[in-house]
């Protein structure tokens, strides 16, 4: 037979589906019948359920759970159930490795292509706002959107990322983050949410190269502020919080100078504090990563005149803030930006910022201190709560 281009295409072709359709064969081969799932049954209790690994649909795709950060969220509806959610999957920090899938998947939500075993991370399910699902460039950020670990309980069951198995629905948007390890995968979430933030800050024309920044509060949230303004070169930072384990990782992280708040007696002697961490000036730029209403209410006076703050803290109602609107906010001109979650966008932006924040030698996997083993989760909710740690994460073995 004379070997031309068309039948050298369509050897290929053929070879090309021959391994993809024995690659399928063997990844479903070892795919149990039942998935272990953590199921909060009641208030501060999991229970870790068997259900039955469901048929994969044509849009579908079956992930082996590997990990999954804790995140405050999980932590407040493990505590007081806000969303009224219970039973329920929670997680939604996840990523694992596709062992199924349908036959009308074929790449990511960015284009990429996915195979079996490709690791992926999930954003948001879209149902009923198409315009969401665009890629290119939306502006939109996906608060109005589902998210597994947040659904209410089905005939599925695999809702959620405190599991072993979790089925993603067709609609749902996933990314293939192969060439990132676990625990910068399982990062990518809590970092998605400061480099929406930061986007967010920018458009207030105020946020520059040279701009001096305050970050309150040196949680997760916090600590990846601070590191999302590094990687974009800014090195006036300024962190503030009440615990020194935390406001040395603050350094470490990219901070120039630390406030502690418990050394400080009240709003005027705090605020002098920051004014001199700041070189004798109110910062230009300010995040407010707490969640504490009374840190917002004092985070004004850290700011100059003409200044601008972003405000990311409060991701489930923490109460009312009182401020001054004329001394805090008029008389002052301060530009104020809110954040909420990210678009998808800054979902992909943020796999380039894990691997700047590394080349950088930003200790980012270090904010992962405490993992448990699926069957652990009470202790690991607890450890959240308890604040014993920065990220605690469920990793399966």
């Amino acid at each position: 037979m004379e070997m031309n281009s068309a039948n050298v295409e369509a050897i290929v072709k053929q070879v090309l589906e021959s391994m993809t359709q024995t690659s399928q064969k063997s990844s479903t081969a070892t795919i149990p019948k039942m998935a272990h799932v953590a199921m909060l049954t009641s208030l501060e209790h999991f229970d870790v359920k068997e259900f039955p690994i469901p048929e994969v649909g044509d849009g579908d795709i079956l992930v082996k759970v590997e990990g999954c950060g804790v995140c405050g969220t999980d932590a407040h509806e493990f505590k007081k159930d806000p969303f009224s959610l219970i039973p329920v999957a929670l997680g939604h920090e996840g990523t694992g490795e596709i062992v199924k899938m349908g036959k009308n998947v074929k790449v990511d939500s960015a284009g990429k292509p996915l195979h079996i075993g490709d690791k992926v991370v999930t954003c948001m399910i879209f149902k009923d706002d198409p315009s969401i699902e665009m890629f290119d460039l939306n502006k939109k950020n996906v608060g109005g959107a589902d998210v597994y670990g947040l659904l209410p309980d089905d005939d599925i069951h695999l809702n959620g990322w405190f599991s072993d198995y979790i089925l993603v629905r067709e609609g749902s948007s996933i990314f293939n983050v192969s060439d990132l390890d676990l625990d910068s995968r399982i990062l990518i979430e809590p970092c998605a949410v400061l480099v929406h933030a930061v986007e967010r800050a920018k458009t207030t024309g105020i946020l520059r190269f040279n701009s001096k920044v305050v970050v309150q509060g040196c949680g997760p949230i916090g600590l990846i502020c601070i590191a999302v303004l590094r990687t974009m070169g800014i090195e006036n930072i300024v962190a503030i919080d009440g615990n020194e384990q935390r406001l040395a990782f603050a350094k470490r992280m990219g901070a120039g100078k630390t406030v502690n708040f418990m050394e400080h007696k009240g709003i005027e002697a705090l605020s002098e504090a920051v004014k001199e961490a700041c070189g004798g000036q109110y910062c230009d730029f300010a995040f407010q990563c707490t969640g504490a209403p009374a840190a917002h209410s004092n985070i004004y006076k850290f700011i100059r005149n003409g200044g601008g703050l972003c405000e990311l803290g409060f991701f489930i109602n923490g109460g009312d803030a009182t401020i001054n609107p004329h001394f805090d906010l008029c008389s002052k001109e301060i530009t104020l930006v809110g954040s909420w979650v990210y678009t998808l966008r800054d979902y992909a932006t943020t796999f380039d910022f894990l691997k700047r924040a590394q080349a950088i030698g930003l200790p980012m996997k270090e904010l992962i201190t405490h993992k448990f083993p699926l069957h652990q989760i009470n202790e690991a909710l607890e450890t959240n709560l308890k604040q014993l740690g920065l990220k605690i994460a469920i990793v399966n073995e």
